[in-house]
């Protein structure tokens, strides 16, 4: 089944429990935080997840754009994340497998991201221990992207590996989710969808996550 992780980056923080209860049909809810570092934006952090968590019963889907990941993973756990993804380029290659090993201690699922000039065979040292490999469709950093068509065979690539080592991980994608693209990842072997702007831009948000949901 697709599941629908609409990105809170695009909702109105003005009326942030409203918003977030209105896309409460969706199964996650994602939650980009970015440091200014790693990526050339600064969102939200910590404060504003706890209050989040506060706020739903969700399941917070937290990526992690930011630089060294390692030392923040726990202050995210505390705060409520149920996924912790981090940028396979953002962490020394010799702490990865010690920055997935934290996250399942803590009780969390664990997923890595790859950007879009990364190349799939990056994350496939690791996908053994991984609960989500997350694909970015854009670059990282800012919302509203138009989507990399280029991306789509890296996703293949990864579903390839996934089904034939019969691994419990999930695939997601995230940058310039709508109608058509959804329908571009998930037959390329994509099960999660991240998406800001059509959904919370959505007349209808509801009806809009079941949309994205029977791609």
């Amino acid at each position: 089944m697709v599941k629908i992780a609409p990105s809170v980056l695009a909702a109105d923080f003005i009326k942030l429990g409203e918003d977030i209860e209105s896309i409460s049909t969706s199964d996650y809810l994602h939650f980009d935080v970015m440091d200014g570092l790693f990526v050339p934006n600064i969102s939200f952090g910590i404060p504003v997840l706890w209050s989040v968590r506060k706020a739903t019963s969700m399941v917070l889907d937290v990526h992690l754009m930011i630089d060294t990941p390692s030392r923040y993973i726990s202050k995210f756990s505390e705060a409520g994340a149920d996924i912790i993804t981090f940028h396979v380029e953002a962490e020394a290659p010799e702490n990865i497998i010690s920055v997935i090993d934290s996250i399942h201690e803590l009780g969390k699922k664990a997923g890595i991201s790859i950007s879009p000039n990364t190349h799939a065979e990056a994350v496939l040292p690791y996908i053994d221990s991984l609960d989500l490999v997350l694909v970015m469709t854009v670059e990282p950093g800012y919302g509203g992207q138009e989507f990399m068509k280029h991306v789509l065979p890296k996703i293949s690539l990864i579903r390839s590996v996934i089904d034939e080592r019969g691994l419990d991980c999930e695939l997601e994608v995230d940058g310039g989710i709508n109608i058509e693209t959804a329908k571009l990842c998930v037959d390329a072997g994509a099960n999660v969808l991240v998406a800001g702007v059509d959904v919370f831009g959505a007349a209808d948000r509801a009806a809009r996550i079941a949309e994205l949901r029977s791609v």
